[in-house]
Formats: structure tokens, C-alpha cells, sequence
């Protein structure tokens, strides 16, 4: 059974990077049998992808049927895949986020945990917020999409 993530979850990040998993996506692990994680820089925010180590082997096994010269699929594999790092909570149940993907997130002190899905995101507070305002012509476009995707 695929690990679902969802919800919203502020943490702080300390000085050495360490974070704290929100405890319903440590449940959410813990009933999977498997604790690990891999992190990666989103392509297009500036955020953190973390995903449930199986959720990224199925990513894995994707990427590795797309076309070994087609020239997006060798810029995924050197953005997305080449750049993800194997994480394993601490007792405490935190994480450590590389200082490059610290740097990708400008992550510093105060976090946002926020569950979309197969995998979760990790966004400096006031990078979520931005990411999340919309214009009014925005808002419209979305809503218009979101009809017609039936939900």
C-alpha cells in the first residue's frame, strides 16, 4: 500500500540541518515497515521533494524506461535523480537535510512540512506563502482547470 502524505506542519531546522517529521508522516512510515526517505531539489519551486523511499524506486524505474539520449530525460536525470539523497530518521525522528538542498529550499529556522500526495514538501515558511498567492486571474484559471478535471 503506497504512503499518502497530507497536511501542513511548521518545524524548525536547526543549525547542523536536522528536522523534525511531522509525527503523521512518521506513522505513516512506521506502518509501511520502512523509515527511509529520499530528498531532492524540486525542479520548479524552491522547495524540497521528500519522498517514501519505495515512492521514489517506482519514480526510479520510470526514468530509467525514458529514452537514454532524449535530451529532457537526461536533464531529469541530472537535475532530479542525480541530485536526491537516502535519508534515515534519527530516534528523535528527524531528518537531515544536505547543506545543498538547504540551499536549494533557503531553508533556515522555521519550515513548512506540507503533505501533496505520494510525496511531501519542505518550503522555508515565507516561500510557501509565496508559492501559494494567487492573482485574481490566477484564481480563476485554476478554478476553470479544476472543473474540468471534475473535482
Amino acid at each position: 500500500m503506497a504512503i499518502m502524505f497530507r497536511g501542513q506542519f511548521t518545524h524548525s531546522i536547526d543549525a547542523k540541518g536536522r528536522v523534525a517529521v511531522p509525527s503523521r508522516f512518521r506513522d505513516a512510515l512506521a506502518a509501511s515497515g520502512d523509515n527511509r526517505l529520499v530528498l531532492t531539489p524540486a525542479l520548479f519551486d524552491p522547495c524540497i521533494h521528500v519522498f517514501p523511499v519505495r515512492a521514489w524506486e517506482e519514480f526510479e524505474a520510470k526514468v530509467a524506461q525514458m529514452k537514454q539520449f532524449d535530451a529532457n530525460a537526461v536533464r531529469l536525470r541530472r537535475l532530479y535523480v542525480s541530485a536526491a539523497v537516502d535519508c534515515e530518521l534519527d530516534k528523535q525522528g528527524r531528518l537531515l537535510v544536505p547543506p545543498q538542498l538547504r540551499e536549494h529550499g533557503s531553508l533556515a529556522k522555521e519550515v513548512l512540512w506540507a503533505g501533496v500526495g505520494n510525496k511531501a514538501e519542505l518550503w522555508a515558511t515565507d516561500r510557501w506563502a509565496d508559492a501559494i498567492r494567487m492573482t485574481d486571474e490566477e484564481r480563476a484559471e485554476f478554478q476553470r482547470q479544476a472543473a474540468e478535471w471534475g473535482i
